[in-house]
């Protein structure tokens, strides 16, 4: 009862007059940009964060809500009508999306799409209300080492997943890792990586590293890649569905928000795995597998319902541990961090206003989301149709307005140009730059854990490792690192177990003409 009564005054905060309008603010800016592709939520949380330094900070992150729930909705309009996800997670969903589309059933698929993501959202919010608590009272238990444990899992788990290459991943991770160095040592007072730059003694805006590697790195690939024809869109129509359509599509929402969650809540979950895995659950289920790679309903429905609800799950780590597992949440982690709260089980305690009015602005996101897109799908068609110059040019302009605006230093304005170069460099390299913002945000966080815990043990080591919790993390961090090299040792062991049974079984040529 008493998470209850918290969650309704967290609904009286949220249901203000200034904040619903900042979580619709949120929600059609979250929206407009999931539709572009190219420019995630991530992007547009890290270019509004310098200029809502003004707002107080409740406002700010339901209107940051609102963007992540709206985004990932968006992802799923271009998917569906160019076949050109606006998010990773998008990608499943253009695989039958897009086919519907093409048959003149975008309609039905943007309705669907629409419709999942608010079931999806509404139950991973129920859920999040109450794995959150839960969460926080494990974490409270914790000591440090036990944390510095989860922060090694997190930074392997997040690296480990991304790209095709996790030595890619591993060189993002440790360049974030050095960038969240930069500074003075907290205990000795020594500064490190600043090389005589005075600037550079309080360190490196978290702000500015986010907004150059999202914004101007995007920016300037996006430059290098232009195409100056104009894409065509396929026309949507009034998104309405049939009764055949509601049929088939109430199995997948749920199904789908089942595999989302979990996998939202869990370091390096994400939503890509979950919305693979309701995909080919629906297509081995479903009634009709002809329709699968020519236009099934099905495919759609439940993708986007796992992405949605994990999309919830993503916020039970972030709040109730202060462990970011994509982007986004590192961005919204960086924001809380910015206005001088800290992230874990205590922000519960501390802030429990703060934090319960913005778990009531997802449900009341999620209900704008639904009440905006189904009738301003058409419309998100037609941002499709913004030069993509002038679209850049406008993201280039904001970004060196709220690198700026952080802390009023033109120094930052050439740090905002460097990284903006480095995240250029990381794409043109295929190199994932999650691994680089989570380094610098997770990075000093743990380096602090760790000196604390190492502190009371009196420098013996083996004070890492002192609680059954830390050593069963461990055990789940060597497994993360070995499983790929065992993935791919197993393969060769089986080839050469048949080889030799094969060897075995088959007479010999001698034997056999006896």
């Amino acid at each position: 009862m008493g998470d209850l009564a918290l969650l309704l005054g967290g609904f009286g905060d949220a249901l203000t007059p200034a904040n619903l309008a900042f979580a619709a603010i949120g929600v059609v800016l979250g929206t407009a940009v999931g539709v572009l592709p190219g420019i995630g939520p991530a992007m547009t949380v890290a270019l509004l964060l310098p200029l809502t330094y003004a707002l107080e900070p409740t406002s700010a992150l339901i209107m940051f809500a609102g963007i992540y729930y709206g985004g990932m909705y968006g992802g799923s309009t271009t998917a569906i009508l160019l076949n050109t996800p606006g998010e990773s997670s998008s990608v499943v969903t253009a695989l039958e999306g897009n086919e519907m589309a093409r048959r003149g059933r975008a309609a039905q698929a943007l309705s669907t799409a629409a419709i999942g993501s608010f079931v999806a959202g509404t139950i991973g919010s129920v859920l999040l209300v109450a794995a959150a608590p839960l969460m926080v009272g494990l974490a409270v238990n914790l000591s440090e080492g036990d944390y510095f444990a989860l922060m090694v899992l997190a930074l392997l788990a997040v690296t480990a997943v991304l790209g095709s290459s996790r030595v890619r991943g591993f060189a993002s991770l440790f360049t974030g890792l050095a960038i969240g160095l930069v500074g003075l040592d907290a205990i000795s007072g020594q500064a490190r990586l600043t090389f005589g730059v005075l600037q550079l003694i309080d360190g490196i805006d978290i702000v500015v590293v986010a907004v150059a590697i999202f914004a101007v790195g995007e920016a300037l690939w996006v430059a290098s890649r232009m195409r100056r024809t104009a894409v065509e869109v396929i026309p949507v129509g009034r998104p309405w569905m049939g009764r055949e359509d509601w049929k088939r599509s109430w199995g997948p929402w749920l199904r789908g928000t089942a595999f989302g969650f979990p996998f939202g809540a869990v370091p390096a979950g994400g939503a890509e795995l979950p919305t693979f895995l309701s995909y080919v659950t629906e297509r081995k289920l479903s009634k009709h597998p002809e329709e699968f790679g020519h236009g099934a309903i099905e495919g759609v429905a439940g993708p986007e319902a796992a992405n949605n609800a994990s999309a919830a799950g993503t916020l039970v780590p972030t709040l109730a541990l202060g462990i970011p597992t994509n982007a986004t949440a590192a961005v919204l982690l960086a924001a809380l961090i910015s206005y001088g709260f800290q992230p874990g089980p205590l922000l519960f305690e501390r802030e429990p206003d703060l934090v319960w009015a913005l778990i009531a602005s997802l449900f009341i996101g999620n209900a704008l989301l639904l009440v905006l897109n189904l009738p301003l799908a058409p419309v998100w068609a037609k941002l499709l149709r913004i030069p993509r110059p002038y679209l850049y040019a406008g993201i280039l302009f904001f970004a060196t307005l709220g690198a700026y605006a952080a802390n009023l230093q033109t120094f930052d304005l050439w740090l905002l140009l460097a990284f903006g170069v480095l995240g250029f460099v990381m794409r043109r390299f295929g190199l994932p730059v999650l691994p680089l913002i989570i380094g610098v945000i997770i990075g000093p966080l743990a380096e602090e854990r760790l000196r604390t815990a190492l502190t009371i043990s009196r420098g013996d080591w083996t004070g890492l490792v002192a609680d059954p919790f830390s050593v069963a993390v461990y055990v789940v961090v060597a497994l993360v690192v070995t499983f790929p090299l065992y993935r791919r040792l197993l393969p060769a062991r089986l080839r050469a177990r048949s080889t030799v049974d094969v060897a075995h079984s088959d007479p010999q040529p001698e034997e056999a003409h006896r």
